[in-house]
């Protein structure tokens, strides 16, 4: 049985995998681990991988090393089933390219566009050979509304959740509307213009944030939100095979 360990900006997750398939999910703080040692004895587990977008605490460095199993820390030098374009590949962030290896998996051999709605939101774009071109970094949700009440004098730090008018009638709903239907109105360009020069385009949508898209985009998205430990348990398998 396979660990996953995903360590990202407000949390941990920590998933088990048998071969390719999922079968349970923890959630964690992303400064202790706390689960870590009852998940341990809990699950047989085999092998390890790690992805993580912070520093990692001393408390999760020292647990580390106490694991009876190995644990692959990715890094730009670890081992890929995909070719990475990327010009700078050591500032390369391993949860996206975690999110862009399990959208391969799941659908080989197509040109994807992986769109993932976490603390950021992220775009990125494998084509059908396999080939990791990059791509782009947004604010995600909540820091849109964050940005909003902090570089203004007067706009208040609102819910993203309630009404969601397409015209805000005051302020709370304008700035509601005007972050959420700005995410999916540039999410929807970003599909339709790739999709000018590649016709076959698939997009995989994952991360926590949930969004809405016209019928003439629906058809070829996919939601997928463990498309990161996914990605994560295909790279700690084929690191094992080489």
């Amino acid at each position: 049985m396979n660990l996953i360990i995903d360590i990202g900006n407000s949390a941990a997750k920590l998933a088990l995998f048998h071969q390719n398939e999922l079968i349970d999910i923890f959630y964690d703080s992303n400064q202790s681990l706390n689960l870590l040692p009852v998940i341990c004895r809990q699950y047989p587990i085999e092998k390890g991988i790690l992805s993580t977008v912070i520093y990692l605490s001393d408390m999760i460095e020292t647990q580390l090393k106490t694991l009876d199993f190995k644990i692959l820390r990715v890094s730009n030098r670890t081992a890929l089933p995909i070719k990475i374009l990327y010009e700078t590949p050591e500032t390369l962030g391993s949860d996206r390219i975690a999110a862009v290896v399990g959208a391969q998996l799941l659908q080989p051999g197509k040109d994807l566009l992986v769109i993932d709605a976490g603390t950021c939101l992220t775009y990125e774009f494998i084509d059908a050979q396999g080939n990791y071109h990059g791509g782009n970094i947004a604010p995600g949700k909540l820091m849109r509304f964050k940005a909003l009440h902090s570089y203004t004098a007067k706009l208040p730090l609102i819910e993203a959740e309630g009404n969601i008018p397409e015209l805000g009638y005051n302020t709370e709903t304008a700035i509601r509307s005007g972050v959420i239907k700005g995410m999916e109105f540039e999410i929807s360009g970003y599909i339709t213009h790739l999709q000018k020069k590649y016709p076959e385009l698939l997009v995989f949508l994952t991360g926590g944030d949930e969004f809405s898209f016209d019928t003439n985009l629906k058809n070829i998205i996919f939601a997928d939100k463990f498309l990161v430990l996914k990605g994560l348990n295909r790279i700690l398998e084929y690191n094992d095979k080489i």
